[in-house]
């Protein structure tokens, strides 16, 4: 195994982004993105857990990139999705993309929600 070789089991990782999209997994996504233990999906942002909520019993830590600059998440959906069972944390989407690939890495239950750069 060479030192860049990473499996990545389950979920495919991010690949690229840039302004406005993500690459996961080969498939180019324009705006934001959750990346869930079921594959990555469209999300209509921080309005719209639904997505997160549906799998939350496959999800120990989200990451949430909010674009980017890090900024607060709102109370009440930390508390809505704490109360689900999933730790959160907060930080601009670059590195939420790399700790999300670090993470799925190893094989954690991890998901991320991600608002474009």
């Amino acid at each position: 195994m060479r030192v860049t070789e990473v499996y990545y089991p389950g979920s495919p990782p991010v690949e690229g982004y840039g302004p406005g999209f993500f690459r996961v997994g080969g498939m180019v996504h324009t705006g934001a993105v959750a990346l869930l233990p079921k594959g990555p999906v469209g999300w209509a942002g921080l309005v719209d857990p639904a997505p997160i909520l549906e799998q939350a019993a496959a999800i120990d830590v989200l990451l949430i990139g909010m674009g980017a600059e890090i900024r607060a998440l709102d109370r009440d959906l930390r508390a809505l999705l704490e109360a689900a069972g999933i730790g959160v944390e907060i930080m601009a989407t670059p590195p939420a993309c790399r700790t999300y690939n670090v993470l799925l890495g190893e094989g954690r239950r991890v998901a991320a929600a991600l608002l474009p750069v």
